[in-house]
């Protein structure tokens, strides 16, 4: 494995991130899809003997379930000086007041019950799930900003929002002096480029290294079109997955997934491993998460790291993208209306 450094720190991490969603006590999240412990303990071990280092979870995944399954294993199979552990805050993790949000009081609580859950006394990456439009941007910032000098975070990363929004975080911490945001996580695919619009530059400009979730869009870019949504992930998502990947581009992402499929084919790879190999090529992508249910999608996602394509695969791969809805950013309520614009009729 070739290390490569997290954004412009010093940090050292695998090129392949294990989303760690996947991994989860099925009765405390997500029973369709989430793997139990006993299940999710060999596929950690596999991925740190296949040399990956990174390893990605939240506190809400399987109501802290995940963080729990994932700091065992680590415990036992890795050295904690060599692995990285990113995990998240910012959604609903209890009922009643201040059981969610970026306010002061629930970032110092939130990120005590994340070292607990994890078994470590600090957290490499501590990101902050979505924005949160109720707190001033000050609050938050000041407060992750304690947590770094306190010893308990050494890095600071973002996720999905507004390119205006995260340039303001970037502004305000510089401003004040505070520690800034190394990451930005979001969603970015074949399927789904509309950070390369503004997020994409921004963090270019900044030195911010990004982190990919949905990576092969929800499995549609490792299948065949006629079996593009065959995942039980994609179908357990419902409405969100259309907010995702709208019925209304169904012609480009046709196009697209047959591409993916002639490019592997020529390459004689996995359709995984072309998806993969593409973010690859694309400026500040530092790791995409997989979220392996499998040794073998560890294995395909590996050997991505050794496909190289060509500047005409490139060609064939991006050029039947159309614009399409940008939701980056889009959470809560909001989120919930946006669906149900793009789904008329739909119950939520």
């Amino acid at each position: 494995m070739h290390y490569i450094k997290l954004g412009t720190t010093g940090l050292d991490v695998s090129p392949i991130a294990i989303g760690a969603m996947t991994y989860g006590q099925p009765d405390r999240g997500h029973p369709v899809w989430s793997k139990p412990e006993e299940e999710s303990r060999p596929l950690i071990k596999h991925a740190l003997e296949a040399g990956i280092n990174f390893f990605d979870t939240a506190n809400l995944y399987s109501l802290g379930s995940s963080e729990e399954i994932l700091g065992r294993a680590l415990s036992d199979f890795a050295d904690r000086d060599e692995v990285v552990i990113a995990t998240k805050l910012r959604h609903p993790m209890r009922l009643g007041p201040n059981g969610r949000g970026l306010s002061r009081k629930a970032i110092m609580q939130e990120v005590d019950h994340s070292l607990e859950r994890l078994g470590t006394d600090y957290i490499d990456l501590y990101q902050i799930h979505r924005n949160d439009h109720e707190t001033p941007w000050e609050e938050t910032l000041e407060a992750l900003h304690d947590l770094v000098k306190a010893g308990k975070v050494r890095y600071l990363g973002a996720s999905s929002m507004h390119a205006w929004e995260f340039a303001k975080a970037l502004h305000l911490q510089k401003m004040n002096g505070w520690a800034r945001f190394a990451t930005m996580q979001n969603h970015y695919n074949l399927l789904a480029r509309e950070e390369e619009r503004e997020m994409i530059p921004l963090a270019l400009d900044n030195g911010v290294g990004t982190i990919i979730w949905s990576p092969l869009a929800r499995g549609r870019l490792a299948r065949a079109w006629d079996n593009a949504k065959a995942t039980t992930r994609s179908e357990s998502d419902g409405a969100y997955a259309d907010l995702l990947y709208s019925p209304a581009e169904e012609d480009s992402n046709r196009a697209i997934i047959d591409a993916v499929g002639r490019v592997a084919e020529a390459h004689g790879v996995s359709r995984a491993q072309i998806a993969l190999a593409w973010l690859r090529r694309q400026p500040v992508v530092t790791a995409p998460l997989v979220g392996a249910g499998s040794i073998a999608q560890i294995d395909d996602a590996v050997a991505s790291l050794n496909v190289e394509l060509s500047d005409e695969d490139i060609r064939s791969l991006e050029s039947p993208y159309t614009p399409r809805y940008d939701w980056q950013g889009v959470s809560d309520e909001a989120e919930l209306e946006a669906i149900r614009k793009r789904v008329p009729g739909m119950a939520l």
